[in-house]
Parts: structure tokens; sequence; C-alpha cells
């Protein structure tokens, strides 16, 4: 007998969604060819490096030879086309490990270039632009630079060029996507004439990617045109929504040695770190990542759609080429930036009967609003929209773990912001 239970979603949306998906087919077979190859490239890569049951066995205590932490570090160089990598549970985010990276090539007089404008929030602390705690860069005398944007909101490589050549230049920091910030995602095409400016301006300095929400939306990677080290969440793309914690580096061997000795200690570096039976879902989860990727994205212009049909205004639009997962939603109200939230976390298989409300969140300026019911906290792979509580009042959404239930969820965030 058939279950009478149904997601409320009134007619008007329902026509609304029909028409969404007829106008974005084109989109959606671009996604599906991108997911095909990054498919292929990641089995080439378990097939190369013999993926076999032994790697999934787990390790406590100090770690040491665990075959399968070991072998995926290989597998993550190959993929990123880089010297060496570094892939473990005990980075608590993005964020944490991007401080790793920081840390591990600059020392004290050594000066940081963030390449398009303010990096996220939550490394401000990190770098010492705010006081969020004792031991930023700044307290160890680590000097930082900022090139903001051009007026028309896209890199500066003019001024680039100049920043990087100042006295002391020997890290040069690109955020791929767009954080809080309005501007476009970069494509790795544009990463690439960005290293290209850098490494003719000062071959020394090494060029550091935040490659969150970004992997495995294009079929190449950051490293595979100039960057020395791009850096990014597991609870995000590479992780395929089932890694419940941890981080990836991947790039020139020095920095991810350099990495490895800040998450744990100079001399131990990559030789410990127990996985404590993880392995099998960080393998599982890359080899699903190109897929599960591609049902972000089709959510987000699926979702980009159908807010255009309701004459709100999207970036990137429906018809734009996609570089992340992110879809930035204007709405340009508070009240419409709560009930969006609410709908959003109404279709979450976890937790959908809360109402998100603003709060204070660590590492922020101001109130943050956030949806998620998702299966590993705080995953931005699953859908989830969260927005600062400040003009212009945008919602940034992303994720899906499948397209079907990513769908279901922007039905009924529509639903909701109709009931106005």
């Amino acid at each position: 007998m058939l279950s009478k239970m149904s997601l409320q979603i009134s007619q008007r949306v329902k026509d609304l969604a029909a028409q969404a998906e007829r106008d974005v087919q084109a989109q959606f077979a671009r996604i599906d060819q991108v997911a095909e190859a990054n498919t292929h490239r990641v089995l080439a890569a378990f097939r190369s490096h013999r993926v076999a049951e032994g790697y999934f066995a787990g390790t406590t205590g100090y770690g040491y030879d665990d075959l399968g932490r070991d072998q995926l570090d290989l597998i993550y160089a190959d993929l990123f086309g880089t010297e060496d990598a570094l892939v473990r549970i005990g980075f608590v985010n993005g964020t944490h490990a991007i401080s790793a990276a920081l840390f591990g090539v600059l020392r004290p007089g050594d000066v940081l270039v963030s390449a398009v404008g303010a990096p996220y929030d939550t490394l401000l602390g990190v770098i010492g632009v705010a006081d969020k705690g004792t031991g930023s860069l700044k307290d160890f005398g680590v000097g930082y630079r900022q090139v903001d944007l051009t007026a028309d909101n896209t890199p500066d490589l003019e001024e680039l060029a100049r920043a990087v050549q100042e006295p002391g230049v020997k890290a040069v920091l690109i955020q791929r996507s767009k954080g809080y910030s309005t501007r476009d995602s970069l494509s790795v095409d544009q990463i690439g004439e960005m290293c290209s400016v850098i490494r003719a301006c000062n071959p020394q300095a090494s060029i550091l990617v935040d490659n969150c929400y970004g992997e495995f939306v294009e079929e190449r990677e950051p490293t595979h045109v100039g960057a020395d080290l791009v850096v990014g969440s597991l609870i995000k793309n590479p992780g395929g929504g089932l890694a419940p914690t941890g981080a990836y580096l991947a790039g020139r061997r020095d920095l991810i040695e350099g990495a490895a000795m800040r998450l744990t200690c100079p001399g131990i570096g990559k030789e410990c770190g127990a996985t404590l039976g993880n392995n099998r879902l960080l393998y599982q989860g890359l080899f699903l990542a190109p897929h599960t990727v591609a049902q972000a994205v089709k959510t987000a212009v699926f979702a980009a759609r159908m807010m255009e049909l309701l004459g709100y205004e999207t970036q990137p639009r429906s018809t734009d080429p996609r570089y992340d997962i992110i879809q930035m939603i204007h709405l340009g109200d508070g009240n419409r930036v709560r009930r969006f939230c609410k709908g959003i976390q109404s279709g979450a298989p976890v937790d959908s009967y809360v109402t998100p409300e603003p709060w204070d969140m660590p590492g922020y300026d101001c109130q943050v609003i956030m949806a998620a019911g998702a299966f590993i906290q705080g995953a931005s792979i699953e859908l989830s929209a969260d927005a600062p509580m400040r003009e212009p009042y945008t919602v940034y959404l992303q994720g899906g773990l499948t397209y079907e239930s990513g769908k279901a969820g922007i039905m009924l965030a529509v639903e909701e912001l109709l009931g106005e």
C-alpha cells in the first residue's frame, strides 16, 4: 500500500518548476558531460593505484603504516596533477587546512598577498586582519597585502602584478569561490591567467588556491594551470557527501610537508594520524564526488531559473557557465531571506521541523542565518542556504546530494516566499 504522505507543493510552484526544468536542459547536458569526464579520471586513478579492500582498514593510536591513508594521498596527487597530497580527518574544516598551508609556507618578515580582495571572513582571524584570538600570522610577524577587485568586480591583474613584486612577498592566496562577496567565482582559466601574472613578476612566490566549492565542477583544477597548492574541505565537493570530516591539500611536495608539520608537529608531519575506520568513506566519497557535484550544480541551475521566473536577480544566471556549486539569490529583504531559508530547511532530510534563525556565528562580523538539515554537520555538499543578515540580503545556496531532493527543497523555499 502506497504511503499517502507527500510534500505540500501548490500547482503554481509545480508549473514553475516544470518551466524551469525545460529552460535548463542544455545546461544539464553540459553538466553531465563534465561529470562523466571527471568520473573517468577518478576511476582511472583508483585503477592505477590498485585500490583494494585492504585500503579500507582503519588504524588507531599513532596511525603508523596506514596503507589506505597513504594511498589516498597519492590518488589525490594524481587527480590534481601534483607531487604530493595530504588528506586527513584531523582537519576540522577548510579554514584549518588553509591555515596549516599558510603557516607552513610563511615565516616572520614574509608577506602574504590576497589576490581577489578579502578572503572568507573565517580567514581574517588567521591572517590577523581581525582580532579573533592569539596566534595569527600577524602575531608571528607576517605581513599582509590585499589586491582589491576592479570597478567591474573582476580580478585586477595590473595591481596584482605590482603587489607581488613588493619586498617580502612569499605567498599569494587566490580564493576560487566568492564567499560572501558579490563577485563571480573564478574559472580555472582565470586562475591560470592569474598564476601566469604572478609567476612572471615573482617566480619565488608560492601560489595557494582556496579550492572550496570548486572541485570537479570543471574538468581541470587550479594545479593543472600553474597553482602550487590547492586546499579544500572534504565535507564539500570531494567528500561526495560521505566523508564525515576532514580536508585535503594537494601540491608541491615542500608545501605539503610544511602544512603537515603544522597539522601535527615538526618531525612527525604525515607519518602519524589514525583514520579510525573512516578510509572506506573517504574513498567511496571521492569515487562518488563527480556525480554528487553534478547533482549540486544542477540544483543550483534549477534554483536560479526558478527564481528568475519569479523576477529575482541571480548570480550566476541560469544560462551562465559554472565554476563552483554556489548560487547567489538577491532577495533584497531580511524577511524574504528568513522565509527562503525556512523553506530550504523544511526540505531537508534532517531537522526539517526546525526554523532557522540568525545568530552570532563564530568568525563572522554580523549575524548569519543558516538552513542546513544535513547528515554531516555543516556539509555544504548537502542542500543548504545561508546569508549574512546585512545589505543586500543575498542568500548563498549550495549543495544537493541528489538533484531530485535539491529540486524539492527549492520548490518548498519558493512556496514559502509566495506565502508572504
